[in-house]
């Protein structure tokens, strides 16, 4: 399978659809599975901002709304806008300190306006560079994908183990053991479900993984319905509500170096997510899909939102699953719409426990990193200085992570991308491949010293020589399927 269909093939898996129940259900696992990382971001800022609770929460109910949008434009698309892979759009963690900060340095009736004026103009900005920003796909051969790929699960898993503990370090039960049993014991619900059941049951078992962890969380007493009984039946994100955007030129130049950090982000989830489906996101696919990001951030602000961005963690659900029709991503989508319209339904979402999510995200964000070391297994490791690159990408990624002040006394500005880090890791593999595999150096035999193989799809732009072997083959599971990242 190359993902190349002629006429009279069947559709290629990512453009099937399913039966109308699989394709709910299975779109709300993918809702289900970023929801936390949708609400967190507005739950953050609008404190910040001096919004009251009941302010914070119509800001959340509006990131949801937005997400709902900016998926739809990824996974249906228009013209030129999508990628139309099952790629599911959020808010952007990458905006939140640089928004925190806005919103510290400004008076309350301004701060959003400011914020939101900033993402409109970065939106924008981002949109008209996305066909010159796409053309970097040809410096993501799979040494630099696999190892973003790997340092994008391995990023996510602190996020799985701050939910399996409670998620608020300052709550006096932060870490107790109710709440890390809560999650062991999802985690190993969800191993269960994908070890006995079979078929479509086993694509949704971490949606029954959260399902039965919420159960019994209620009679542990870690389920808290608060939030339902405050919930109102409908509620729509006013456009700008908060006001007016104003546009402030340091605000400006700071959610610009976000847009390019979630545009970097953003390609190579592309590269990761295309390998896994089956069909490798070429220069085109990749414009779409930045296209889309940036339209829905410039987008976002009308409806009270915030930039949007990948959502790395239901790639992880996607290569677990199998399940790869853009269409289930799409229903997934109209969920969103739905939660952001109807506060009430948003509220039965979050009654899953974060101890419960935790559990459940090991198993995801481990799929992630999974997926990339087997992508660099296609990396010809032994050859040249592969191995070099990825020990020092994967050294600098791993900082943000395992020493989150160790950029402290370095300006402020730089923070947004030195925190991410999959954008420092990312672009520390293509500075060392360039290094290290460019400038004429080829191997004996003619294949790429960066472990592409001539002919194959991550070999474009490379200025290799003609195709000396096909493809490799995709493997496939017992039922045909493709097994997870195929490699090149």
């Amino acid at each position: 399978m190359t993902g190349q269909q002629s006429e009279g093939d069947r559709k290629h898996p990512v453009d099937e659809t399913l039966p109308p129940f699989k394709m709910f259900t299975s779109g709300l696992q993918h809702v289900a599975a970023m929801y936390a990382g949708v609400v967190a971001p507005p739950m953050i800022v609008g404190p910040a901002c001096g919004l009251s609770a009941t302010e914070t929460a119509f800001l959340m109910g509006a990131s949801l709304f937005t997400a709902g949008i900016a998926t739809l434009l990824q996974t249906l698309g228009f013209w030129k806008v999508g990628a139309k892979l099952p790629f599911v759009n959020g808010v952007s963690f990458a905006g939140v300190t640089p928004m925190v900060a806005i919103g510290k340095a400004q008076s309350p009736e301004d701060a959003l306006p400011i914020i939101f004026g900033a993402v409109i103009v970065a939106g924008v900005l981002g949109f008209l560079v996305a066909p010159y920003f796409s053309k970097l796909v040809r410096f993501f051969p799979p040494v630099v994908t696999g190892t973003v790929i790997t340092l994008i699960g391995v990023s996510l898993l602190p996020v799985a183990f701050n939910w399996s503990q409670g998620g608020n370090d300052r709550a006096p039960d932060f870490g107790s053991l109710t709440n890390i049993g809560m999650a062991a014991l999802t985690f190993l619900i969800v191993l269960v479900l994908r070890r006995v059941l079979r078929g479509f049951l086993q694509q949704i078992a971490i949606l029954l993984g959260l399902i039965a962890g919420t159960l019994i969380a209620i009679p542990v007493g870690i389920t808290n319905f608060s939030a339902l009984s405050q919930a109102s039946l409908v509620g729509f994100p006013t456009p700008f509500h908060f006001g007016a955007p104003q546009f402030d030129i340091a605000a400006i130049v700071s959610m610009c170096i976000v847009m390019l950090v979630c545009m970097t982000e953003s390609t190579a989830d592309m590269l990761a997510l295309g390998r896994i489906v089956g069909r490798p996101a070429d220069e085109r696919t990749i414009e779409g899909g930045l296209r889309a990001d940036t339209l829905g951030t410039a987008l976002s602000p009308l409806f009270n939102g915030f930039a949007n961005s990948a959502f790395a963690q239901n790639i992880g659900l996607v290569a677990m699953t199998k399940v790869r029709s853009r269409f289930v991503v799409a229903t997934g989508g109209l969920i969103l719409i739905v939660l952001g319209l109807c506060p009430v339904a948003a509220s039965v979402i979050s009654l899953v426990p974060l101890p419960v999510l935790g559990g459940a995200g090991i198993v995801l964000f481990g799929s992630v990193a999974a997926s990339g070391i087997q992508t660099l297994a296609s990396a010809a490791m032994e050859k040249g200085d592969n191995a070099l690159i990825v020990a020092a990408a994967v050294g600098i990624g791993l900082i943000p992570i395992a020493a989150p002040d160790f950029y402290h006394s370095l300006p402020k500005d730089l923070l947004v991308v030195l925190d991410s880090g999959i954008s420092t890791g990312c672009l520390v593999a293509i500075a060392l491949n360039l290094a290290f595999n460019h400038f004429g150096r080829k191997t004996a035999d003619g294949d790429a010293a960066d472990g592409t193989m001539t002919g194959g799809p991550a070999a474009a732009g490379h200025g290799d020589p003609e195709p000396v072997s096909p493809p490799a083959a995709v493997p496939t599971d017992d039922a045909g399927e493709p097994a997870a990242a195929p490699a090149h």
